[in-house]
């Protein structure tokens, strides 16, 4: 059987393996386009998934939805009382009526606030937790992905995410959802309210309903592309942002501070110009709305002071005036509602981009009955092992190797040559395109990456360290270990002192990446959170590269400790730190093209030979 048929027909028992989001990984179209596809900016699709989280919350969405019907038809009611106190008391010369009706007018007012205070209370509260759950999703979702997706996305993008899209749904969820069907239940009471009124100038006031709508429809596409053009570009101010705060410390190294600025003012320029767009735009299409509505008003004047002039219709003054109270506020909403549809693009923008993110399917997944051994004995095996991160260019080609439990091997080459590579591969982070991974001979596809994960220790080239204490990053590969077996670990690699240098010892506070802690400190701390993992499998991704050569030394006795017993993978550029290696692995353009003991190797003349010569 082939090794690709192999691979295939292993999908189908041990894996889930989503070739759509794997072609999608692996093309070269900008991550920007797939991020940000354009899709019709209100969508109901999108609307639907965001009112489903308000569906854990039944009882406080209820309550909102009774103050949202109240509050619609509140303010109709009030206007239409005015000119029934008109055309009562006041008509009729009933001071004690005027009295009565005017007491009763000033409680309905109270209690319209009343309701006004609990729905903008509610929606702040729903909005938050609406907002609260998408990103909790949204950080376990990118707990589930696999790594070629964080490797093909910038920091500042995935950032912008959980900042300024989710503030956006906020938004939507908070001010324009609820605001909208309050308007929307103002205008329909007063459209009752008028009918009941007077029919006649009812039908008036319905006449600028299609000019209305011809503006919501000439606006809208303008309106999308601009609100849409706003969130990207700022995007790219935000990932472009994450990386020059990272990257400080190499701009002004080699005085880039300058160009720097200058590409960020760009952007910035940029963003400006796609908010005067969209300004430009919503400046047009509200003014337009309002212009509407103050024409109708005058229409509206000149008909309905006719009509109370005429002898033959006598229509009561208080009904005129009761008319125009709720003509005013048919057409206020109309105002309000551009303004909020305009808010309602800008949070369409920014649940899409979060909902595209949670609909991305991790490249493969673990199948269900994927084995969970408790312990991994540390055997592997590469059998003609291909892997591709882009169609038809092989980071590995035909790689193939076996070793038992507790032997130490070497991964040597020049950069790009796919030793990193050939590290994830044993990790679990990449699945091979073709050939297979075995793991105590099991195809690493049939076992569960979380049981790999705990027989795994991982000291990568830069030693990440997490904001906290020094106790609290040593542990983070178990949490529940105590103070006095981190302590332990630490003695075992002869690095206490290392440790005790450092002021406050382990309860020091550790600066982002590491800051405040030198590279050896750091190195140390790495080294102390592998050995306490007590893992089977170890990988040490060019873990010495950058030390100096006292500290190279120091290590050097901390590695041997942290090697003994374990199946260990050591990517070197220092040829000096794999003296002790069982095997070597020699890769050159993702081949091996040399193996064997280092000094079989050296007597060999070969390529590593060469090498070695170069680093003693």
């Amino acid at each position: 059987m082939s090794a690709t048929s192999d691979h295939v027909n292993r999908q189908g028992v041990a894996g889930i393996v989503n070739r759509d989001v794997l072609e999608r990984a692996r093309q070269s179209q900008p991550v920007d386009e797939l991020e940000d596809r354009k899709q019709a900016p209100l969508s109901f699709r999108l609307i639907r998934r965001l009112l489903g989280y308000l569906r854990a919350y039944p009882t406080r969405t209820t309550w909102l939805l009774v103050c949202v019907l109240a509050r619609g038809i509140q303010l109709p009611v009030l206007a239409w009382a005015i000119g029934a106190i008109i055309n009562g008391p006041i008509a009729h010369r009933d001071t004690s009526g005027l009295m009565r009706s005017a007491l009763g007018f000033l409680a309905f007012a109270f209690f319209t606030e009343f309701t006004f205070h609990f729905r903008v209370k509610l929606a702040q509260q729903l909005g938050e937790q609406v907002v609260h759950d998408i990103r909790r999703d949204l950080f376990k979702h990118w707990l589930r992905l696999t790594m070629s997706y964080f490797q093909s996305r910038p920091v500042g993008r995935l950032i912008s995410r959980l900042t300024g899209d989710a503030e956006n749904v906020r938004v939507g969820v908070q001010n324009v959802l609820f605001v909208s069907l309050v308007q929307c239940g103002q205008m329909l009471g007063c459209a009752v309210l008028m009918a009941v009124t007077d029919l006649t100038l009812f039908f008036c006031a319905l006449g600028i309903a299609p000019l209305v709508w011809l503006i919501n429809v000439m606006f809208r596409r303008k309106l999308s592309a601009a609100y849409r053009a706003q969130s990207d570009s700022f995007s790219r101010i935000s990932a472009t942002m994450a990386e020059s705060v990272s990257g400080v410390r190499v701009t002004q190294s080699f005085s880039r501070q300058g160009i720097n600025d200058e590409l960020f003012h760009d952007l910035v320029a940029d963003h400006a110009r796609y908010n005067f767009q969209a300004a430009k735009a919503g400046g047009q299409f509200v003014p337009l709305l309002e212009l509407c509505s103050q024409a109708f008003l005058a229409a509206l004047l000149l008909f309905g002071g006719w009509r109370a002039l005429r002898p033959e219709v006598a229509m009561p003054i208080g009904t005129v005036i009761q008319f125009f109270f709720l003509a005013g506020l048919f057409f206020q909403p109309i105002t309000v509602l551009g303004q909020l549809f305009n808010e309602a693009l800008t949070a369409m923008a920014g649940a899409e981009k979060l909902f595209h993110v949670l609909d991305t399917q991790p490249a493969w997944q673990d199948h269900a009955n994927a084995m969970r051994p408790e312990r991994l004995r540390g055997a592997v095996e590469f059998r003609d092992v291909v892997f591709e991160y882009q169609p038809g260019r092989a980071a590995l080609r035909g790689v193939s190797f076996k070793v038992e439990p507790g032997t130490c091997v070497a991964l040597v080459g020049h950069t790009g040559s796919g030793k990193t590579t050939l590290a994830g591969l044993i990790a679990k982070f990449h699945l091979p395109t073709t050939g297979l991974v075995l793991l105590d001979g099991a195809d690493i596809t049939t076992v569960h990456s979380d049981a790999i994960h705990h027989s795994l220790g991982l000291v990568p080239q830069q030693n990440f360290l997490f904001l906290g204490t020094v106790l609290d990053n040593i542990r983070v590969v178990r949490p529940e270990s105590t103070r006095e077996e981190v302590i332990e670990a630490l003695r075992q690699l002869n690095c206490l002192d290392v440790i005790a240098a450092i002021p406050n010892g382990l309860e020091a506070q550790v600066g982002e990446h590491g800051a405040g802690l030198s590279l050896g400190q750091r190195q140390m701390i790495c080294f102390a959170r592998a050995l306490l993992a007590k893992p089977a499998l170890l990988i040490l991704d060019e873990a010495t590269s950058a030390v100096d050569p006292l500290t190279e030394q120091r290590t050097q006795q901390a590695l041997e400790v942290l090697l003994q017993g374990r199946t260990s993978f050591i990517v070197a550029h220092r040829l000096s730190t794999i003296r002790r290696a069982d095997l070597v692995l020699v890769l050159d353009q993702g081949q091996i093209i040399e193996r064997g003991s280092p000094e079989e190797l050296i007597a060999r003349g070969g390529v590593f030979a060469s090498l070695w010569s170069k680093s003693v």
